[in-house]
Order: C-alpha cells, then sequence, then structure tokens
C-alpha cells in the first residue's frame, strides 16, 4: 500500500470513527427524548434492567425498535442511491426521484388492501412479507423505467426524466387506491407514504435486518465494479468486466435495499441522492469508501431527522420523510443547476 493509499484509509477510519460516535450520542439522545421524559441516568439504569417497568416498557418496546429502523432505512437508502448513481453515472439517480419507492409503496399498500381482512398488517406474516412485497413493486418499477428509457442505450437525462414520469403514474395509482380504503387506513397509509417509520417493533426490525446484513456488504464486494463503471462501459469490457451481469446484480441490490427500506419507512425521497454526494465530496469517487461511509451517514441523518420530527412539534410529531424533504431539496435544486 503506497503512502497516498495509506493517507486514504486513515481519513476513512477517521470519518467511519466519528459518524460512529455521533450515531451513539444520538441514539442516547433519542431514548432521552419523547412523551414521556427518562432522564439520562435513568436511560443508563434502564439499559442496565434497574428501570422501572414504565421505563423498560418505553425505551425497549417503543423508542429502542425506532431508533435501530431508522438506521436501517437511512443505510439502506443511502447504499441504494450510490448503487444507482454508480451504474448510471448520473448524479441525479435516487430510488425516490426515479420512482423505485414508490412502485415499492403502491406493491404494499396493494397488499394492505386485498389483504387487509385476511393477514392484520401487525401479524408477524404480514410484517416479514412486506420487504419482498415492496421487492416485487420495486423490480417491476424499475423494469419499466430502464425499458422506457432504452434507445440504442440509456442516456442519463433520458433515465430521469422517464423515471420521474414514472413516479408521477405510480403517485397517481397510488391516490386511486388511498380513495377506495377507509378513512382510517387512507389516513394511516398517507402518513406513511410521506416516509414514516410506522409500527416501529422489534417485528419489523428482525424483517428488516438480514436484507442489510446481507445486500451492503455485497455491495461493498462490489465496489471495484462501481469504480470501473465510472470510466465507461467500453473500458468496463476492455478490463474483462461482464458489464451487462454485474449492471444487473449491482441494480437488482439497489433496488431490494430500497424496497426493503420503504416497507418499514414508506417513500422517503432525496435521502439516496444527497448523502452519496456529501460522501464524494469527503472521501473523494471511490466506491470502497463511498458505499460504507454512506451506510453510516444515511443512517445519522436519518436517526437526527426521525429525532427533529419527534420532537419539535410535540406532541404532534411529523413524518421523518417530510423532514428530510426539506433539508434536502434546497440541496436537489442546487444540483439540478449545476447539471448541464
Amino acid at each position: 500500500m503506497n503512502e497516498l493509499e495509506q493517507v486514504k484509509w486513515k481519513r476513512f477510519w477517521t470519518i467511519s470513527g466519528v459518524l460512529i460516535v455521533l450515531m451513539i450520542g444520538f441514539s442516547f439522545l433519542s431514548l432521552n427524548l419523547g412523551i414521556i421524559s427518562i432522564s439520562p441516568k435513568e436511560v443508563i439504569q434502564t439499559l442496565m434492567q434497574n428501570g422501572t417497568d414504565r421505563q423498560e416498557l418505553v425505551l425497549f418496546n417503543f423508542r429502542l425498535p425506532g431508533i435501530i429502523l431508522a438506521l436501517l432505512i437511512g443505510a439502506g437508502l443511502a447504499v441504494s442511491g450510490a448503487i444507482m448513481q454508480g451504474i448510471t453515472q448520473n448524479g441525479l439517480a435516487d430510488p425516490g426521484i426515479l420512482g423505485i419507492n414508490t412502485g415499492a409503496g403502491f406493491a404494499i399498500v396493494l397488499f394492505l388492501f386485498f389483504f387487509q381482512g385476511v393477514i392484520p398488517s401487525s401479524s408477524p406474516l404480514s410484517i416479514f412479507a412486506m420487504p419482498f412485497v415492496a421487492l416485487i413493486g420495486a423490480l417491476t418499477a424499475a423494469v419499466i423505467i430502464y425499458a422506457l428509457a432504452w434507445k440504442k442505450g440509456v442516456t442519463a437525462i433520458r433515465l430521469v426524466l422517464v423515471g420521474i414520469g414514472v413516479n408521477a403514474a405510480f403517485s397517481a395509482l397510488l391516490t386511486i387506491m388511498q380513495l377506495k380504503m377507509d378513512p382510517q387506513n387512507y389516513r394511516q397509509v398517507t402518513i406513511w407514504l410521506s416516509g414514516d417509520i410506522w409500527n416501529a417493533s422489534w417485528n419489523f426490525v428482525f424483517a428488516l435486518l438480514p436484507w442489510m446484513l446481507i445486500l451492503i456488504p455485497i455491495a461493498i464486494k462490489k465496489s471495484k465494479s462501481l469504480n470501473v463503471f465510472n470510466l465507461g462501459d467500453d473500458v468496463a469490457s476492455g478490463l474483462g468486466i461482464k458489464v451487462e451481469k454485474e449492471r444487473g446484480l449491482l441494480l437488482f441490490i439497489a433496488v431490494a435495499l430500497a424496497g426493503a427500506s420503504v416497507a418499514a419507512g414508506g417513500a422517503i425521497a432525496f435521502l439516496g441522492l444527497v448523502v452519496p454526494h456529501i460522501v464524494r465530496k469527503i472521501v473523494g469517487p471511490m466506491h470502497q469508501y463511498v458505499i460504507p461511509i454512506s451506510a453510516l451517514l444515511g443512517a445519522v441523518l436519518l436517526m437526527v431527522a426521525d429525532i427533529m420530527g419527534s420532537n419539535l412539534l410535540a406532541p404532534s410529531s411529523v413524518p421523518v420523510g417530510i423532514v428530510v424533504s426539506i433539508v434536502s431539496t434546497p440541496y436537489f435544486i442546487y444540483l439540478l443547476m449545476k447539471t448541464k
């Protein structure tokens, strides 16, 4: 390893350490805040099994699963965005903008609409089935976008424009399905689609965890292929990369991460767009650094957004997706203005 690589690795581990410390710090803050106030000392006592029954109920049954879900969803969406931007060589590629998240959301709403009387939405069977249902919806959206964008190849701007159109179409279908629901389910689905970590429970954590533990390490392992994609398809083929096979596998990983995240957190937009951009400015374009740092930064940012949404207007709460959109929209406009 030469001196330049040693500097990059040192910077990588330093940034990773800072983000992990921030993650632990904000997790502790999130455990402390809420409608039922629990002091830092009581949080520590409860985590050490010395709290009251009420404190243990609040922390272990509600707040801790919500924090872990926010971390997993944030990591999944950020890595999904990093992969999509890598394989399309398009800085505007994001599962939310391209309609992948909306496709996944539409599939879940269909599932809830047709099976809500047969399988309760809070049952373990329904919770563990949702990531697979979301994957079907996300894959369907991805295939439609890719097929419509194909014209002797796929250009970056064509992909984004088709994605925005498909996103609008799925949004219209979602609205039609919502109008067919009873008022209570309509309200729940509306809040969830705006990006909400709904029904935070250990079942959702265990349903989402395997997807992240399997897919994110595979994405890191494939980072060298993503680096080669930046050189163009012809150069990648010349270097021995099976371009279409690698692109298909990476696209599947990105879509699966986005779909699983949507199943637990709704259609959270812009996180997958903004985080990889920030990370590339910090650690450069090499994906062996971009993907793991994106996972950590996405996790931290979504947890911070969740804390803000839950506490700024307490006792009312703002869906985390709306907080992310408010913070990220100016950066998205800035990217559009910079794009030629």
